[in-house]
């Protein structure tokens, strides 16, 4: 390399230490002068050169060194040079040196991850959707308990000939659902509830091949952000959770215990369910939210706006104390969606959906008489000390109350979100995009509230309860987008963006994209 550098300084010192012509004139341009050629700016190396032939002087052959090259061209200069009054083309000069310099600076910060994975991670969002929602209607139509065993392998194809259908129709006879509610089903009856609950778990065994099997890949290829690493554990951990937890709840129902309990009906524990629906809901909001994330980072870090706000300055906007309380809010109002969902499922455990089906009130009152919310008959310790967690978990009336006032408090909550991007303060403070999230919030609390009075009137038809439960994870869906508008860009991306502008090459290309080196 240094015999070379050698070589090509005598070669250029020789062309251009001819005398030139008359209008041969080199000069530094002003730098706000217009440049054609792409806004292509020479270094302190090329400027020496160039100017070399006016002072008298060549370049040394030290100049054409490969770090003396490297150490130029990532610190680019504000001016160019010109020949002639013209500025000088870069086709003139190498820039490989600068496409490896701007490489080595993309190499030094941490891998972003690309839009890919982030809408990998949506697609999963939409199938862990899909999964709760056929879960939700496996359980109206009393399903859920017509597969007797947990067969993660094999129990992915479904009986393929009458004796197979024979066999599992058997086993189901022997389960307290049969015995005490469905004891006059066929087989075509039973075939189809078979199938629904086959659907779910099939569907659940396609969610976790969906992600895992990408995300062995991205993490092989080394694509992942190093700061999402946990996260995505937590997701995979989630997922192999869901299918343990799934089936720890179906159990519940196939106890035997149940034959000798008086009075009691053939049902999954409602805790155990709304164990297994917390974590399906906590599993999709991770994903949907870690995707929407990717996404928005990567726009952000190839130099995109923030938000959808030409100019803006997050950091400006975000430490305004009226976007604080806002941003806040939101997030608190995400929790209580959660909960209110989560209150559901001990209402759908309980069948507590088919008592005082009125609304607002409740036996002709807003509230329900005391000796009904609190009741001594669902207290099991001596001193009755566990009397007021029992009912609010285990007596119907007063998990439908419950329900009835978390998702009035939601409602109020998100009317009162929308309220607050009224006020002319407010209004002139936030992004134009967490304005119209806030709007499509409150429609979707609108409609939930809409599909819970009706599935509560008409005594929980199974079309009507199922959009109420998919509506409850539609409302979440957009809190948390709207939360998501007020979120800072992630640090990497942040580095990413510092780096790719100081990293725009000298002849005026366009700054490399994080996909195109290696690593990334």
């Amino acid at each position: 390399m240094q015999a070379f550098g050698r070589s090509l300084a005598r070669s250029l010192s020789t062309v251009l230490s001819k005398p030139a012509g008359r209008n041969a004139q080199f000069s530094i341009a002003n730098p706000r002068l217009p440049n054609p050629s792409g806004n292509w700016h020479g270094t302190s190396l090329q400027r020496r050169f160039l100017c070399g032939l006016r002072n008298g002087s060549a370049p040394t052959t030290k100049d054409f060194s490969l770090s003396k090259i490297l150490s130029n061209f990532r610190k680019p200069s504000r001016t160019f040079v010109t020949f002639a009054g013209k500025p000088i083309q870069p086709r003139f000069f190498s820039s490989n040196a600068t496409f490896e310099a701007a490489a080595a600076l993309a190499r030094d910060v941490p891998v972003l991850a690309s839009p890919g994975v982030g809408r990998w991670l949506l697609l999963c969002s939409v199938l862990v959707y899909g999964v709760i929602v056929v879960g939700g209607v496996t359980r109206l139509t009393e399903s859920g308990l017509s597969i007797t065993e947990w067969r993660p392998i094999t129990g992915i194809l479904p009986p393929l000939g009458e004796d197979e259908w024979e066999a599992e129709f058997t086993k189901y006879k022997a389960t307290p659902e049969y015995k005490l509610l469905n004891s006059s089903i066929t087989l075509s009856d039973f075939k189809r509830i078979f199938f629904m609950e086959w659907g779910h778990r099939v569907l659940g065994r396609v969610v976790g091949i969906a992600f895992v099997a990408p995300l062995a890949y991205y993490a092989m290829r080394k694509k992942l952000t190093p700061g999402l690493t946990p996260r995505f554990m937590g997701m995979a951990v989630l997922i192999g959770l869901q299918g343990l937890l799934g089936w720890y709840m179906v159990k519940s129902g196939l106890e035997q215990s149940i034959m000798d309990t008086p009075g009691a009906v053939p049902r999954v524990s409602q805790y155990r369910l709304a164990a297994h629906y917390g974590t399906a809901v906590v599993l999709y909001a991770g994903m949907f939210g870690t995707g929407l994330a990717i996404l928005h980072d990567w726009r952000f870090a190839k130099g995109g706006v923030w938000n959808k706000m030409k100019d803006a300055n997050f950091e400006r906007i975000l430490s305004n104390p009226i976007v604080k309380r806002f941003r806040g809010f939101t997030w608190a109002l995400s929790s209580l969606v959660f909960l209110t969902a989560l209150s559901g499922a001990f209402v759908a455990g309980l069948d507590a959906g088919l008592v005082y089906n009125e609304f607002p009130f409740m036996g002709g009152r807003l509230v329900p008489p005391r000796n009904e919310l609190v009741n001594p008959a669902y207290a099991t310790a001596l001193d009755k000390s566990d009397i007021l967690w029992r009912n609010l978990l285990e007596n119907p009336t007063t998990v439908q109350f419950d329900h009835r006032v978390l998702a009035m408090t939601t409602y109020a909550s998100t009317a009162a979100l929308y309220a607050s991007t009224l006020l002319p303060s407010v209004r002139a403070t936030l992004p134009a995009l967490t304005r119209r999230l806030a709007v499509g919030a409150f429609a979707m609390a609108n409609a939930q509230v809409l599909l819970g009075i009706g599935t509560l009137l008409y005594l929980v038809p199974v079309p009507l309860a199922a959009a109420h439960q998919a509506g409850s994870i539609a409302l979440l869906t957009v809190v948390l987008q709207l939360a998501l508008t007020l979120r800072r860009p992630g640090m990497v991306a942040q580095v990413w963006r510092l780096r790719m502008r100081s990293a725009v090459p000298s002849s005026g290309n366009a700054p490399l994209p994080p996909s195109s080196v290696k690593g990334t």
